[in-house]
């Protein structure tokens, strides 16, 4: 199953030319600079530029192609928006059963009780939107967008307008939907982090064209793409926990072959994750160090290197069967005399952790 599809359109003098091929299981990242086409992507997708030449096909059911073209509502397509756009003069209960109203019952694969309760919307459901906070008027969007019941979720920078705390507080959220409702989901963003923790799948853009598309996990740490060089590069990980230590509030997640420990110890054993490791924290050393309070050495060996116009180098590192990246100097380089295939202690000074992973 998958969501495949091409088109092309010129407004003014920007340009959208791009062919895709996407899972339809998990999230999907669309990710890229402001103005590379991401929003109008998603607008082709949801069939609101009728004048975009193109061809689409969602799993077995082709939406647009030469010959026809799927009017938007009657593609099985939800679309959350950057302003959360609610009905302010109805509660957030009629906000949410707007749509639903409209489905046949037949037709309601998402039961409207649970919908509720994922988003932890029953304590404002009698609430005005207008008396609620940007946080809370976006869960209430993306409940609407869930009541209809869609084949594809479409999300255009959902958190753009909130600030980091309230952006914090929606993401497990998104986490926890594909999850529960096994509803494939396009998600634009330009925020990094924001796309590591999400997605499984990534697609991106530049300048109307799509450059590179892939497993996240993969496209996050290839040395030819500009994601591994940028100040918040990081390495995406799927774990799982295997030990607690409740005394020292420590955790230990095992990621394929190899280990991690975190503080903290909020999570259960068997539970999944996902760890992000950015570049700038992981150092590297020829032999572990006794005396180091660094709780991470792992060994690992050097796949490839690659030099920056600011002094700075970045290493793909291959420890165990998974991928780090590590940003160091090029001066650090030179001094270790650090080279390809080469045989490394990687020491982990920092690991964020976003819960729940999608890994099986």
């Amino acid at each position: 199953m998958s969501i495949s599809g091409r088109f092309k359109a010129q407004r003014g003098g920007f340009q959208l030319d791009v062919e895709f091929d996407l899972p339809s299981d998990g999230i999907c990242g669309i990710y890229g600079p402001s103005g590379c086409g991401k929003t109008s992507l998603l607008r082709a997708i949801a069939g609101l530029d009728h004048h975009r030449q193109g061809y689409l096909k969602i799993h077995d059911e082709t939406w647009q192609s030469e010959r026809e073209f799927l009017p938007p509502h009657r593609r099985s397509v939800a679309y959350v928006f950057q302003e959360a756009n609610l009905f302010d003069h109805l509660s957030v209960q009629s906000n949410l059963e707007y749509g639903w109203r409209r489905i046949p019952a037949e037709q309601r694969r998402i039961a409207m009780p649970r919908i509720i309760e994922l988003l932890d919307l029953k304590a404002f459901a009698k609430r005005r939107p207008d008396t609620l906070s940007g946080g809370e008027r976006q869960r209430v969007a993306i409940g609407r967008a869930l009541a209809v019941s869609p084949r594809l979720l479409l999300m255009d920078e959902p958190l753009a307008s909130l600030d980091q705390q309230r952006r914090n507080e929606i993401l497990p959220y998104l986490q926890a939907l594909h999850g529960e409702f096994n509803l494939p989901i396009l998600y634009v963003s330009h925020d990094r982090i924001e796309i590591s923790r999400l997605a499984d799948h990534l697609l991106l853009m530049n300048a109307g064209r799509i450059t590179a598309s892939g497993p996240c996990q993969q496209l996050l740490t290839q040395l030819d793409l500009p994601m591994a060089h940028e100040e918040t590069a990081a390495s995406m990980l799927d774990a799982v926990v295997t030990a607690v230590d409740s005394h020292y509030q420590l955790t230990t997640f095992r990621c394929g072959d190899i280990e991690f420990v975190v503080p903290g110890h909020g999570m259960a054993v068997g539970q999944l994750a996902r760890l992000l490791i950015a570049s700038r924290d992981v150092s590297l050393a020829l032999s572990p160090s006794p005396d180091s309070s660094i709780l991470n050495v792992i060994p690992a060996r050097i796949e490839a290197i690659s030099e920056d116009e600011t002094g700075s180098s970045t290493l793909r590192l291959l420890a165990g069967q998974q991928v780090l990246l590590s940003r160091i100097t090029r001066k650090s380089v030179e001094q270790l005399g650090l080279r390809p295939g080469m045989a490394v202690f990687a020491q982990v000074k920092s690991i964020a952790l976003s819960a729940p992973s999608h890994a099986a």
